[in-house]
């Protein structure tokens, strides 16, 4: 389905919904994305939606490219994949062509495309993105923290792991049903992770940053219990606290602490800087026990939805 409508002095705008790209697309809305982080010092697309540019069509991703005339300037990303919630949307527009409406044209086809169910993302949470929800009838509803601490100089207490459990490095085509199985259950209440698939697991195994030797899987017997991912990001030096997972009814015995600590002492001994994490607002016992890891509070990505 494609949109026209008029873009003032820039021309004629089109929106194109999609739910495939062909490969010059996506390295055009990669280059979008490169340069809008550029200028605005963060990503405005997540990974998973990155990862979702390439690969052909996915259930329930569409995706929506703005142009004027032939030049793209303006992408969004639309998932319908959450039972529960309303569709989940990121969108950006080169800081070259902002301010003439294209966020907002953007905004409003997501709204047409969602049925007018709708979550969007915030990453930053900056002003002009809080005007454009409030300009498309969204409200806040949720905050996503970004915390970070030094590594350098790294003084953490030795992990303690509970009685009889042991931990090895993640090994690729042997342990990934079984860590599927358990990312699902640690995060059943948190879909954007919960619902992770074989096909999302080998998107991630594929990229540059993928090393098993920083993916720490904890067990009791041959039985599979925890997980603490985590991520380099050469470029900017950091270390991510990427997913720590406990399984249901292991949880409480100081497991979740422990593989944290090891990770990050994975991810110091790579002598990386400085170590970063994601967790909601409102999970405080997650935020309390990051904070006495040594983490603050870095900034905060937003999400806004239409009215239930």
């Amino acid at each position: 389905m494609t949109s026209d409508d008029t873009a003032g002095s820039d021309g004629t705008r089109t929106i194109e919904n999609l739910t495939a790209l062909t490969p010059q697309q996506t390295e055009a809305v990669l280059a979008l994305l490169a340069e809008a982080a550029r200028q605005d010092g963060q990503q405005a697309v997540s990974e998973q939606g990155r990862l979702q540019l390439r690969g052909g069509e996915r259930t329930g991703v569409t995706h929506l490219l703005l142009s004027v005339g032939d030049e793209l300037v303006g992408y969004a990303q639309l998932e319908d994949t959450d039972p529960v919630e309303a569709p989940a949307a990121e969108l950006v527009v080169h800081p070259a062509h902002r301010g003439h409406g294209h966020g907002r044209a953007l905004g409003s086809a997501l709204l047409g495309a969602s049925g007018k169910r709708l979550r969007v993302w915030a990453h930053g949470g900056h002003s002009a993105a809080r005007h454009l929800a409030q300009v498309l009838g969204l409200t806040l509803f949720r905050e996503l923290r970004q915390m970070r601490r030094p590594l350098t100089d790294l003084d953490l207490p030795d992990p303690v792991l509970p009685e009889g459990v042991t931990v090895r490095a993640f090994r690729p085509g042997v342990d990934d049903s079984a860590w599927l199985a358990v990312n699902s259950a640690a995060f059943a209440h948190h879909p954007e992770q919960g619902s992770l698939t074989q096909r999302d697991l080998d998107d991630r195994m594929a990229e540059a940053w993928f090393d098993p030797a920083g993916f720490f899987l904890a067990f009791r017997g041959d039985e599979l219990i925890g997980f603490h991912w985590t991520k380099v990001h050469a470029e900017e030096g950091l270390g991510e606290v990427y997913v720590v997972g406990v399984r249901p009814g292991a949880q409480g015995g100081g497991l979740g602490k422990a593989l944290t600590t090891i990770g990050l002492r994975h991810l110091a001994g790579e002598a990386l800087p400085t170590a970063m994490l994601y967790v909601d607002a409102d999970n405080k016992a997650a935020v309390s026990v990051y904070e006495r890891l040594g983490f603050v509070t870095y900034e905060t990505d937003l999400m806004y939805r239409t009215e239930t």
